[in-house]
């Protein structure tokens, strides 16, 4: 069943998986200048402590962690498109000592869900988080589900479904990727705001409220001309003829402002007094 919601402006948030190995260092003897070896003082090794060690096992026991835990384990993990910088789609990294391996396997859910907006159709219809009324509404469907059971000791890849993120899908389509811990997210945990604002890059780091603790993460692609799309989600003109809500004009002097380069004025009677 769809849900169609309503979209709002959001704030942008900051992301992304960063990784770090622990190093051992140790200084050699040294040696003086008679050639006589001296054993050097003791002096502290800086070490680092990886955030998930393992244990004789060969294994980090997450035996008895909360959903939480779960969650926050999964966020250091996964690249989302937009992070993995190895090639597109998502990506389940493998860094030991830094994430495991765990002795239990998560269960984690990728979904895909495809956006369609529309502009709405008057002014009635719910009001948005901030008591404004909404601009577009957009419908959210389930395009593509990946269960996997993920304990960090291999590396895991999964393609972007090409329906959904092809280069020349309708300028009122955008799709919206969820990794979530434990079963698939039902309707009552989806997003009911979405930012639509204009930007020149399909992706990007905007808010995306979803009714859940259970997200780890999440990367909205846009609609590339949400402006032109009807009610009903369908494009009606070309986007290049149809400027995003709040853009400048480019042309320093618009012809409905000034006279065309065909004609000419006379500068004095610009700048003369207006006679008494």
């Amino acid at each position: 069943m769809p849900v169609v919601a309503a979209l709002a402006v959001a704030v942008l948030f900051t992301g992304g998986c960063s990784s770090a190995h622990g190093t051992s260092l140790s200084g050699d003897p040294s040696e003086s200048a008679t050639g006589v070896s001296e054993s050097p003082s003791p002096s502290p090794t800086p070490s680092l402590t990886p955030p998930y060690p393992t244990g004789a096992s060969g294994c980090h026991d997450n035996t008895g962690w909360t959903a939480e835990e779960s969650r926050d384990w999964v966020r250091r993990v996964v690249d989302t498109p937009k992070e993995n910088y190895v090639g597109e789609g998502l990506r389940v990294v493998s860094l030991p000592g830094y994430n495991g391996p765990l002795c239990r396997k998560i269960t984690v859910q990728v979904e895909f869900w495809k956006l369609v907006y529309g502009v709405a159709n008057g002014a009635d219809g719910e009001r948005l988080s901030d008591g404004t009324r909404p601009a577009y509404y957009f419908d959210i469907r389930l395009g593509k589900r990946v269960e996997l059971h993920v304990d960090a000791s291999v590396e895991r890849k999964i393609a972007l479904p090409a329906s959904l993120y092809a280069t020349d899908r309708s300028p009122c389509e955008g799709a919206l990727l969820s990794i979530t811990v434990g079963k698939p997210l039902t309707s009552r945990e989806l997003p009911e705001e979405v930012e639509a604002s204009g930007e020149e890059s399909r992706w990007d780091s905007a808010t995306v409220d979803f009714r859940s603790q259970r997200v780890a993460d999440y990367e909205l692609s846009k609609p590339s001309a949400p402006q032109v799309c009807s009610p009903d989600g369908k494009p009606t003109a070309d986007p290049a003829d149809v400027p995003t809500p709040g853009s400048q004009p480019t042309d320093l002097y618009p012809t409905d402002l000034y006279p065309t380069p065909d004609r000419s004025f006379d500068i004095d009677d610009v700048l003369r007094s207006p006679t008494p």
